[in-house]
């Protein structure tokens, strides 16, 4: 059963859908997902509006109120519970990871998991370790997970544990998966902003996919050529 707070939220949603633009949102995301078209800067508003008119849910209530909201068809309903997680993130821990956990196996794609992975998976291992999850999403089956595993320290800079994302990479540097292969390239271009000789010695000492070794060089090559 939907939790009030979450249904008062879902029906604030759908008095604003936009059949003009559900269908180039829904064909954008392979329509893979219903939505009610309502755009990313409309959307942020109502979220605005509706928690200046409500309040943010309670810390207890919280979870129950995400996963009503996870729960509905449409994907504007997933993307406003980032939101919600958004602004209490500064209460986030390790005890959040299942809820997390439960988020990034269902109704996956790019989307929420990117978002998951830096702004929520992200911040809880910056201010605490809790490994059995890392470490299981990264040898699981499922590459949504192993994809929050490889990109989780995105926005970390000079606090990078490197030894950790160059571990995380080369356990899956064979994947055929593009959105693995991606995400390695991406977590070795945003790392190499901070140490690039420490990725450009682990790609030459590596055997990556070609896309992984073509994003991971990407600011690299780009200041060496200003450079020169």
């Amino acid at each position: 059963m939907s939790h009030e707070y979450a249904v008062k939220l879902i029906a604030r949603l759908k008095d604003h859908q936009n059949s003009d633009n559900r269908e180039a949102m829904e064909a954008y995301m392979r329509n893979q997902f219903e939505f009610f078209g309502i755009r990313t800067p409309e959307r942020t508003l109502l979220l605005r509006d509706f928690l200046k008119e409500n309040g943010k849910p309670d810390n207890e209530e919280f979870p129950d109120i995400v996963r009503s909201l996870w729960s509905e068809p449409q994907r504007e309903c997933q993307y406003v519970a980032l939101g919600l997680i958004d602004k209490q993130s500064r209460y986030l821990t390790k005890e959040h990871l299942p809820l997390l956990e439960e988020m990034i196996v269902t109704k996956s794609w790019w989307d929420t998991i990117d978002h998951i992975a830096s702004n929520h998976v992200g911040k809880i291992y910056q201010k605490e370790e809790a490994d059995t999850y890392l470490e299981k999403w990264i040898h699981s089956d499922n590459m949504w997970l192993n994809r929050i595993a490889i990109l989780h320290q995105l926005k970390y800079k000079t606090e990078t544990d490197e030894a950790r994302l160059f571990r995380y990479i080369g356990m899956h540097r064979q994947s055929k998966e593009f959105f693995i292969q991606k995400a390695i390239g991406w977590a070795l271009r945003e790392y190499s902003k901070t140490n690039p000789e420490a990725v450009k010695d682990f790609i030459a000492s590596e055997e990556l996919a070609s896309l992984s070794v073509r994003e991971g060089l990407k600011h690299v090559n780009r200041k060496e050529k200003v450079e020169k």
